[in-house]
């Protein structure tokens, strides 16, 4: 019995497929990775002032590359959400000591240590996240940019 030769199907030839469509580029998962890193950045450069600039990075980047890059679109939107978060956490953190003229600190430090380090800690997850082209979400975030 023969096969037709419609129901051929030729093998690929080097084993490899092609991404899905929806796949991020390499470039993409690249700026992707900066949206997510550039926190930290923001963060050292303006570490005298508690670190507020923590947000600036991935604002930037999503600024400028929203409109050509879906998932760097998507991404910058994730980090900025979070280090605003992270911001308003600070805020209050430093609003409850100078509220409680001081005492409050002794809340503040230990939860502001802990804070800092999940920051960092979900950051570079993201940034590695990102750099494999998955969507990551933060845990804990305010989502105020859609």
């Amino acid at each position: 019995m023969s096969v037709p030769p419609e129901s051929v199907v030729p093998p690929p030839s080097n084993g490899a497929q092609a991404p899905p469509s929806d796949t991020p580029s390499t470039e993409e998962r690249t700026w992707a990775m900066f949206a997510h890193l550039s926190a930290l950045l923001g963060c050292i450069v303006t570490g005298h002032w508690f670190g507020w600039g923590c947000f600036l990075g991935p604002l930037i980047i999503w600024l400028v590359k929203k409109d050509s890059m879906p998932f760097v679109d998507d991404q910058g939107k994730e980090a900025l959400n979070f280090n605003i978060t992270i911001a308003i956490i600070g805020l209050a953190l430093l609003l409850l000591t100078l509220m409680t003229l001081g005492l409050g600190v002794l809340l503040a430090i230990p939860v502001g240590v802990v804070v800092g380090v999940a920051w960092l800690v979900f950051t570079i997850i993201a940034a590695i996240r990102a750099n494999e082209g998955v969507r990551y979400r933060y845990p804990f975030t305010l989502r105020l940019i859609k």
